[in-house]
C-alpha cells in the first residue's frame, strides 16, 4: 500500500514540472472582478464563500458546531474547577475591558460592512469572542453563566445555524434578492444577511467554548 502512495506522489510531482499551470490571456477578464460581477459585492472573497462555494460554508458552519458540542461532552464527566484564575490588579482589568470594547466594535463593523471592504462573519466571530474572552478574564465566572442564561445565548446560537442554513439552501435553489447597487451598504442580495448571522453564530459559539473551559480548567 505505500507503493501506491509513492507512485501517487510522484505522479504528482511529475505533472507538476511536465505540464504547465494554465494563464489567462491578457484579453480574458480578471477572476476577481468576474466574483465581483457576480456576486455584487466588492470584497470577491465575500462573494467566493458567500456564493461560488456557499455548499462549502454550509459545513464549515456546521463543524464549527460540532467542535463546540464535541467540546461540552468531553468534558462533561469531569468535576468543575473550583479556582478560577482572572486578573485582579486594576490596570489589567481596564486594559483588557477596553480592548474587549475596541474588538466589539471591530466586530460590528465587520459583520456590517464586510462585503464592502476586507473582513466578513467568520473573522466578526472571531473578534466578537475575543471581545467575549477579554471580559471573562476580568470578571466572575458566575457572572458571565449568568449573562449567558439570562440572553438564552446558547438557543441564539442553534437559531442562527438553522436560520443560516435554510437562507443557504434557498441560495443554492437559485432564488436570490436583489444585487443592489455595488459598493453601497444595502447589496449583494443574501451576502450582507449571511455575514451577521455567521458572525453571531461564531461569536455565539466562542462564548459558550469560554465558558466550558473556564467550568471544567478554570482557565482558557
Amino acid at each position: 500500500m505505500k507503493w501506491i502512495y509513492v507512485i501517487a506522489g510522484l505522479a504528482l510531482y511529475v505533472k507538476m514540472l511536465v505540464i504547465p499551470n494554465p494563464e489567462l490571456t491578457p484579453g480574458d477578464i480578471s477572476i476577481t472582478e468576474l466574483v465581483v460581477a457576480e456576486s455584487g459585492v466588492p470584497n470577491a472573497v465575500a462573494g467566493i464563500i458567500f456564493r461560488n462555494r456557499l455548499y462549502d460554508t454550509i459545513f464549515e458552519v456546521v463543524v464549527f458546531t460540532i467542535a463546540i458540542l464535541g467540546a461540552r461532552f468531553l468534558l462533561a464527566n469531569e468535576q468543575p474547577e473550583s479556582k478560577f484564575y482572572n486578573f485582579t490588579d486594576e490596570p489589567s482589568i481596564i486594559l483588557a475591558r477596553l480592548g474587549a470594547t475596541i474588538s466589539a466594535l471591530v466586530s460590528i463593523e465587520l459583520a456590517i460592512r464586510g462585503h464592502l471592504s476586507p473582513g466578513g462573519g467568520f473573522a466578526a466571530g472571531v473578534a466578537g469572542g475575543t471581545a467575549i474572552g477579554l471580559v471573562a478574564i476580568t470578571s466572575s465566572p458566575q457572572w458571565m453563566e449568568a449573562i449567558y442564561e439570562r440572553w438564552h445565548a446558547a438557543i441564539w446560537e442553534k437559531v442562527s445555524v438553522l436560520v443560516f442554513i435554510v437562507l443557504a439552501v434557498i441560495t443554492l435553489c437559485g432564488i436570490e434578492l436583489p444585487q443592489g447597487e455595488l459598493g453601497t451598504l444595502i447589496s449583494g442580495g443574501i451576502i450582507p444577511l449571511l455575514n451577521i448571522i455567521v458572525a453571531i453564530k461564531v461569536a455565539l459559539g466562542s462564548w459558550a467554548a469560554v465558558l466550558v473551559f473556564i467550568r471544567y480548567r478554570g482557565l482558557f
